[in-house]
């Protein structure tokens, strides 16, 4: 693959890690995670791979200024507010509703706060308006403004994910293990469109499936699709795509999208109380009930070896700790 110049933000490669104790607990498949919830920047998440290769293009076009737009406990935004801060850049964050009474402001809202982020709120309004506008004012103030999409996915933010892969190749070559499939919550696409080109680049053969947090199936395979040529030629790849390289789940969205049902509380538990490992409960816990349940109605064979890869998150369980309280 082509040597893309990255502004340092991640501690990679992230580990690789066997759940003994889960695979022993679902009597199941061997069950590994990749733990990208460990990246560093401001608690970690997968956007911080991304957030690598934008904010050094934000740099390399001299920009002074950077702004994105995602929901009130969006993990991207604040790894934004984070990277920004790292490059002496400001940031704008246009934020999905209403301001919500500071009493409220937990989890990842709070952290943007800390992080210095300037904050829009959308209101009734389509938040991507909302960040035009936002960056218009930017432009008018006589600031260079960088707008990043939701999710950090287009194809310089996807590249990130094909390097991701590229790296659990090493990584596996080295512990010798191979993954039949490779399970992930997928949302705005880029992590997944990333992860498929990286897949095809290195050969592997073994399912990329995304579990869809928030869209239908054809909806979120249609924006990978799309996404897959301009990663590969970001990262000077000569490679072809179909229908069939893009594998998306979406019958794990539950109640919609940040709704925290039965099935998160038990994945968030079970990850806890067997590998202490903390999910959030509107991303990974969404793919991790994905992962359980195809163990357990026998899609995902018993011999198999799978990975799943945590894109991260931990700041939200703070926003739902009454959503995830319930129950026994």
């Amino acid at each position: 693959m082509k040597v893309v110049e990255q502004f340092f933000l991640a501690h990679l490669p992230t580990p690789l890690e066997l759940m003994s104790r889960l695979t022993d607990v679902v009597d199941g498949p061997e069950l590994w995670i990749k733990r990208d919830d460990l990246t560093g920047l401001a608690t970690g998440g997968n956007k911080t791979r991304k957030l690598e290769l934008l904010l050094c293009d934000a740099l390399d076009l001299g920009s002074d200024v950077v702004l994105t737009v995602g929901a009130v406990q969006s993990n991207h935004c604040r790894q934004t507010a984070a990277a920004a801060a790292r490059a002496a850049l400001d940031c704008v964050l246009v934020l999905r509703g209403h301001e919500p009474p500071r009493s409220q402001w937990t989890g990842n809202l709070l952290l943007d706060d800390l992080l210095g982020a300037r904050i829009w709120w959308a209101g009734d309004q389509d938040p991507l308006v909302t960040l035009e506008a936002a960056a218009e004012a930017e432009r008018t103030a006589g600031r260079r403004p960088y707008v990043i999409p939701y999710g950090g996915s287009n194809p310089t933010g996807a590249a990130a994910y094909a390097l991701a892969f590229e790296e659990l190749w090493g990584q596996m070559l080295a512990v010798g293990v191979y993954f039949d499939r490779i399970v992930f919550a997928s949302s705005s696409g880029g992590t997944q469109a990333g992860l498929v080109v990286g897949a095809k680049g290195c050969f592997y053969d073994g399912q990329v499936v995304g579990i869809s947090v928030d869209k239908p199936a054809e909806c979120l395979r249609e924006t990978i699709l799309a996404l897959l040529p301009p990663t590969a030629a970001h990262l000077d790849l000569d490679l072809t795509f179909s229908l069939e390289d893009v594998t998306v789940d979406d019958h794990y969205l539950g109640g919609g999208y940040a709704v925290v049902t039965a099935a998160e509380r038990e994945a968030v538990r079970l990850l806890a109380r067997t590998e202490g490992i903390l999910l959030d409960p509107v991303y990974t816990a969404k793919a991790m009930v994905g992962l359980l349940d195809g163990v357990r109605q026998g899609e995902i064979g018993a011999d198999e070896t799978v990975l799943f890869w945590h894109t991260g998150g931990v700041p939200a369980l703070f926003a739902y700790a009454e959503a995830l309280l319930q129950g026994p």
